[in-house]
């Protein structure tokens, strides 16, 4: 039998750049021949990569030259990037074309959407789509390792799987059954098939004619048996060539051979986590499918301008060693646990993160020809890292791209849906009405004046739904707000004209998604004109749309307009738009997959904490772990040990600097098990020192120096600005909090309520004085009617939803004590004698105006005047203080003739509470006692107390000339709304 003869197999260490090794080896074998190396195909893993290797042969060859043919096996378009070397004219069994991506995922959504229907587990469109994702990836790697569908049916579940995981093998088969069908139908077969069909051809082709030309695979990672029977076809060829990256020919072979890959444990189906997750372990594999031994295996010749230590590698594989090889930790000699030329930067949040990586960034320019990249999975970081820079002008790409969900095309469609979803909510109307691109352009200023107006007048709880409840709203104005709301009603039959088409569609109910669509794209086009299609992210929101529309038949057969928002955002999530390559020449962002083959003077390797580097993996809702090892699919841990051997690439750069952030945004963070691996190697060799610098420029950048804490604010207005006029509510916030009243009443400045706010204790004020006002007007306080007006504001459908829901119970207990209570003091001779009137008297040199809730007359003729409350009433210590005196002024008001046509005495002050007491929903309290009891006022002592109380803050503050100081007295000022206005946290509990 004739010896095999040597494969062609070669790698090149971290520690030299692999593009720059490979072009100038490459040209060293064939740049001779004129056109050696034109004839040439350089195989690559993705698009990425044939641009490092472009560049690598610019910076080797010095001038002009022919570049071999580069083709990316990732590429969708494979046989159109490689040409007829993949996929000939003449082939005589062509391989059928690919079906589309969004026409397989809406078929697989109208599949799964259907076998859940069948099964009794309805899903809505927004949920199949999602499931057809994942179900599209499941699918996928059983096609890229070839595993037969069939052998789904011949697995043993056994006892020991949830039903869970039966009812999902159930739905997958069911899937499965009907996708074959599927693409006969169209005449197409899935991508990963096709790319698989064409590899395997081209090995066979090779075999027995091989090409011209040389053929180099270089940097490939992907294990795919096709891949693999193609690399190593590659291998074996005269003129072929297969370079790894960084493939560890100097690992002890005992801990080469625990790499496996084993065979699934007999008990438990599973493959050791420790094995997969390994940097070596995808590479091991592949050559293990290949066919060869790492003994094969040469170190590529070829230099590189970016050489680093090879002393540092040795350290690098040393600390991402297996779990069951790390005690050897502690008999390596500290040369070789040293990792010379790698710094490390702890930060306490991301946005110092960010910021120090940006310092980093920016020192690199300073060295003229020095080049520098961030390497990270957090996209977030990215763009802040991006954000910082820009503060320099520094413009930098980050080549991993955005979603098109946070691009404006992308978020206005997203706002489109989900106002008209929400049948246009004020919250989620006006977020579309403010977005960037709606009516960009000349008449930008025009819309946003008109839409400020609508803004104002949307303010506090929802309106109606639908445009009808916005038109109703504009219409049916307070007389307080009647000007306001007149002049948005002129501005908006503009909007609503717009956006009628829209609703009209949303509320015909499900409907094709065809149909959806089309109406969202119109409306969006009326809105915001051409500006939304424009640049990359417009251009990709218009072939996202288009592609949608044209296979919409192919997916469910009705949507609920209502998920159509969730289904886009799904849809739109995966969409990555890239920058146009204009940024610094020299600098670079890069994503895990994008970073591969890449090098530069500094790699920044950023957030390095658990669950970000490496990721937590993505669990399959469709096989269960078990399932997956028994068919021979790559465990959800094999993303874990790719992460960890794009980690250990990158730290082969001349210097490194990794970093992480203490804690993220909500919760302190973990470190990453790469950065406590680094760490427990170098044990005190840990290179922290030389990063501290780094660390104190991020907290200096924004630091203000000392701080000098500002004057508690007491502004001092002249005598003729001080109002002559006060409500008696205005008057505990004039003494416990001076700086609050001179805001409100002398700048003029009223907090606004939120968009859409829920309804808050003094809404549910105002609806109750409202209902008992209509009811003692209108109805004599007929204790039958209560009821009825109770339960007619609820049914409005202006009655937010928390209301009818949550309060409805206790409110409906509140209003039949109020009744009975009446009732029954009706038979002891007191009288309800007026509600909600206003009344004035000139007191203490100004005007006391002030409107009670209701006003009794008891037997004896006195009066009684009462306030109710849905919140607790105040305490007799307030009393005692000189606060929450509103109801002895209106007593004071009522015996001085304030109010027409009403006289007497006030003996009687009253809270009503719809609160809890006891059992029951409604009490009465008072802060009088006619015994003194508990710390209360006498009745007969009340409005005296109040009168004086009003004078002193009268003559201190409005007649007088003391300043208006902020937070007098705090304890009896809980509202906030002009803290902020005041600066309260820079001078508030501070000592000069």
């Amino acid at each position: 039998m004739a010896e095999r003869a040597r494969p062609h197999l070669y790698t090149i260490p971290a520690h030299r750049a692999f593009a720059d090794s490979l072009a100038a080896g490459l040209i060293r074998r064939f740049g001779e021949q004129p056109l050696g190396l034109a004839r040439g195909l350089v195989l690559l893993p993705n698009n990425r990569a044939k641009r490092a290797v472009t560049d690598a042969f610019v910076r080797a060859s010095g001038g002009g030259l022919l570049l071999p043919r580069l083709v990316a096996l990732g590429d969708p378009a494979l046989d159109e990037a490689a040409g007829a070397a993949l996929d000939p004219a003449d082939e005589a069994d062509p391989v059928p074309p690919a079906v589309a991506p969004m026409q397989r995922r809406l078929i697989l959504a109208r599949l799964v959407a259907a076998a859940r229907e069948r099964a009794g587990q309805p899903i809505d469109a927004a949920e199949a789509v999602r499931l057809a994702g994942d179900l599209a990836r499941t699918l996928d790697q059983l096609l890229v390792e070839e595993v037969p569908p069939h052998r789904l049916r011949e697995i043993e579940l056994g006892e020991e799987l949830s039903t869970h995981w039966h009812r999902a093998l159930d739905l997958f088969g069911l899937v499965l059954d009907r996708w074959p069908a599927e693409l006969a139908r169209l005449g197409c077969i899935d991508l990963a098939d096709r790319r698989a069909r064409l590899l395997r051809r081209l090995a066979v082709r090779w075999k027995d004619a091989p090409p011209a030309g040389f053929v180099c695979a270089a940097g490939v990672t992907d294990t795919a048996p096709a891949v693999a029977a193609l690399l190593g076809r590659v291998a074996t060829l005269e003129r072929g060539m297969v370079v790894f990256a960084d493939l560890a020919t100097a690992m002890d072979e005992p801990e080469w051979q625990a790499l496996g890959p084993h065979a699934p444990d007999p008990v438990t189906g599973a493959i050791k986590r420790s094995i997969e997750t390994h940097p070596q372990f995808h590479l091991k594999l592949l050559l293990d499918r290949m066919g060869f031994n790492r003994a094969e295996v040469s170190v590529w010749r070829g230099g590189s301008e970016f050489d680093a230590t090879a002393a540092r590698g040795k350290a690098i594989a040393s600390a991402l060693a297996p779990a069951d090889f790390t005690g050897k930790w502690t008999e390596l000699p500290a040369a070789e646990r040293r990792l010379a030329g790698i710094e490390a930067a702890e930060l306490a949040t991301p946005g110092e993160e960010a910021q120090a990586i940006a310092l980093a960034l920016r020192q690199a320019l300073e060295t003229p020809e020095r080049t520098a990249a961030l390497v990270t999975p957090d996209r977030a970081l990215a763009r802040r890292v991006a954000a910082h820079c820009g503060r320099w002008g520094i413009d930098i790409d980050d080549t991993a791209g955005r979603p098109l969900s946070i691009l404006p095309s992308g978020t206005l469609l997203l706002a489109l849906a989900d106002a008209a979803a929400q049948r246009f909510a004020p919250l989620a109307l006006l977020t579309l009405l403010k977005h960037p691109l709606v009516r960009a352009g000349d008449g930008r200023r025009g819309w946003l004046e008109g839409t400020r107006k609508l803004d104002r007048v949307l303010r506090g709880p929802r309106p109606a739904a639908g445009l009808a409840g916005i038109d109703a709203h504009l219409a049916d104005a307070p007389k307080r707000e009647a000007a306001r709301r007149a002049a948005a009603a002129v501005w908006w039959p503009e909007a609503r004209a717009l956006l009628a088409p829209l609703e009209a569609v949303f509320e015909a109910g499900a409907q094709p998604l065809g149909t959806l669509v089309a109406a969202l794209r119109e409306t969006a086009q009326a809105l915001c004109g051409d500006m939304l299609w424009s640049g990359p992210a417009g251009r990709a929101a218009s072939d996202f749309l288009a592609d949608l529309e044209a296979r919409a038949d192919d997916g469910p057969v009705l949507v609920d307009p209502d998920s159509l928002a969730a289904l886009l955002r799904t849809l739109i999530d995966e969409i990555a738009v890239r920058p146009q390559q204009h940024g610094h020449p020299r600098l670079a962002i890069y994503g895990l997959i994008e970073a591969r083959l890449q090098t530069a003077d500094l790699m920044i390797l950023g957030g390095l904490n658990e669950g970000v580097w490496p990721g937590q993996p993505a669990p399959d809702p469709w096989l269960a772990p078990r399932i997956r090892a028994m068919l021979g699919l790559p465990g959800q841990e094999r993303a874990v040990g790719m992460a960890a051997h794009d980690f250990a690439s990158a730290l082969g750069a001349p210097n490194a600097l990794i970093t992480r952030a203490r804690r993220d945004a909500t919760q302190p963070a973990i470190a990453s098990g790469f950065w406590l691996r680094l760490q427990a190697l170098a044990g005190e060799t840990w290179a922290r020192g030389r990063a501290l610098p780094l660390e104190r420029w991020t907290r200096a950048l924004d630091d203000p120096g000392a701080h000098d804490p500002v004057d508690q604010p007491a502004p001092s207005p002249d005598a003729t600005l001080r109002p002559k006029q006060i409500a008696v509510t205005d008057v505990d916030r004039l003494k416990a909090d001076p700086f609050a009243f001179y805001a409100r009443q002398i700048l003029r400045l009223a907090p606004l309520d939120p968009v859409d706010a829920d309804p808050s204790a003094a809404w549910r004020g105002t609806a109750v004085h409202a209902i008992l006002e209509e009811w003692a007007r209108e109805d004599a306080c007929h204790p039958d009617k209560l009821h009825d007006r109770a339960r007619a504001m609820l049914a409005d459908e202006r009655t937010h939803p928390m209301m009818r829901a949550l309060w409805q119970p206790r409110l409906m207990q509140a209003i039949d004590w109020i009744a009975r209570t009446i009732e029954k003091q009706a038979e002891e001779g007191r009288a309800v004698i007026a509600v909600e009137r206003k009344g004035s008297i000139d007191f203490a040199g100004v005007t006391l105006n002030g409107t009670f809730d209701r006003l009794d007359r008891l037997a004896d003729g006195s009066l009684v005047v009462i306030d109710y409350k849905t919140g607790m009433p105040p305490s007799p210590a307030a009393v005692r203080a000189g606060f929450s005196l509103q109801l002895g002024l209106l007593g004071l008001i009522a015996e001085r003739g304030g109010y027409e046509g009403i006289a007497g005495q006030a003996r009687g002050f009253e809270y009503w509470s719809l609160g809890k007491r006891a059992d029951q929903f409604g009490y009465v309290t008072s802060p009088v006692d006619p015994a003194g009891k508990y710390d209360k006022v006498l009745p007969e002592e009340f409005t005296t107390l109040a009168a004086h109380h009003f004078s002193e803050a009268v003559g201190r503050w409005l007649t007088g000339g003391e300043a208006f100081t902020a937070k007098l007295h705090p304890e009896f000022a809980p509202y906030s709304e002009y803290d902020q206005l005041m600066r309260r946290d820079e001078w508030y509990g501070r000592e000069r």
